[in-house]
């Protein structure tokens, strides 16, 4: 098997588990969200704690927080993952989980507009027609359904503005998360001890729900692994193909699954965001190409340049 296949593997298995992870969260409806929030920052601290103190890596956290810049930043990417993460699990409790996957349809087409005005860069003509198709799908939903799709807006622009402040911070992913994941980790205890405090708490009253709560941190960390080992084996294009498979499968889960309704303005809707996505992504993946077809010429040029042999001799 080649890198590139073990890459799309991984690839497949972190969105998978993402794509899944509704089934999970429902088993877990009748835990408050903010307590399911706070055991899902807890036991994935404790995991990603572990593993970089088994790899010896636990000093790159401390180094990654130096400077006041870094630590605003760190701060503001967990308040911006945290609050992620609580809405997609109020969403799947509370019957959402359509909107949810709406979301994560919608964040490349997002992240495409906080990179045109937040980084300057450039857009290709279908991929602003991407990006109008998109808008428009939101505002047909809100007129026909009488409200605005808050949660999907909310996933989408906290998971894209998250994306933008990691632009700016050169950490690996692993230390990355756990520093994250650190800073609302007071937070998350907190809640717990009010919880528990008051005979609340849902940890330690069953089994069963206990031993899902703690499974939240392997369910958090594998993916992100997972991603990880993915992004080193494969171009980034195919990555941003692949991520479709998280929310077709929250999607599928919704409606299938949880019998969610879907109205005659859902579809309109999902079919204007599934042309939008595909002219996104074809339109990536054409940039893509020019990019690296750019890039061979380049190279194949300045091989040429550094080899005399190559150069016409100015002897008879």
């Amino acid at each position: 098997m080649t890198e590139t296949q073990k890459g799309m593997l991984a690839m497949i298995g972190a969105c998978t588990i993402w794509g899944l992870s509704p089934l999970y969260y429902k088993l877990l409806a009748h835990v408050p969200p903010l307590e399911v929030l706070a055991h899902r920052t807890l036991w994935s601290f404790v995991l990603f704690a572990a593993i970089l103190a088994l790899r010896g890596r636990l000093p790159e956290v401390r180094s990654a927080l130096r400077g006041w810049r870094r630590v605003a930043l760190f701060a503001l990417a967990s308040a911006m993952i945290s609050t992620n993460w609580f809405f997609y699990i109020l969403s799947i409790q509370i019957g959402h989980a359509t909107e949810a996957s709406l979301g994560y349809y919608i964040f490349p087409l997002v992240a495409v507009l906080i990179g045109r005005f937040g980084f300057g860069e450039r857009l290709a003509t279908a991929q602003w027609l991407a990006v109008a198709l998109a808008a428009l799908a939101v505002l047909g939903l809100t007129w026909g359904l009488g409200v605005a799709p808050w949660i999907a807006l909310l996933l989408a622009s906290t998971f894209g503005l998250y994306g933008a402040v990691k632009k700016h911070l050169p950490v690996g992913p692993m230390v990355s998360v756990t520093i994250e994941i650190l800073f609302f980790l007071p937070v998350g205890l907190t809640m717990l001890a009010i919880q528990h405090g008051s005979g609340q708490g849902a940890f330690g009253r069953a089994f069963w729900d206990s031993a899902l709560l703690v499974l939240s941190g392997p369910l958090t960390a594998t993916p992100l692994i997972l991603f990880s080992a993915a992004a080193r084996r494969v171009p980034m294009a195919t990555v941003g193909l692949l991520q479709y498979l998280n929310p077709t499968l929250q999607f599928l889960c919704a409606v299938l699954v949880f019998g969610e309704p879907f109205t005659l303005w859902h579809r309109i809707a999902f079919g204007l965001i599934w042309v939008a996505l595909a002219l996104f992504s074809v339109s990536a993946l054409r940039q893509d190409r020019a990019s690296r077809r750019a890039a061979m010429a380049a190279t194949g040029v300045s091989a040429q340049v550094r080899n005399p042999a190559s150069e016409p001799s100015a002897k008879p």
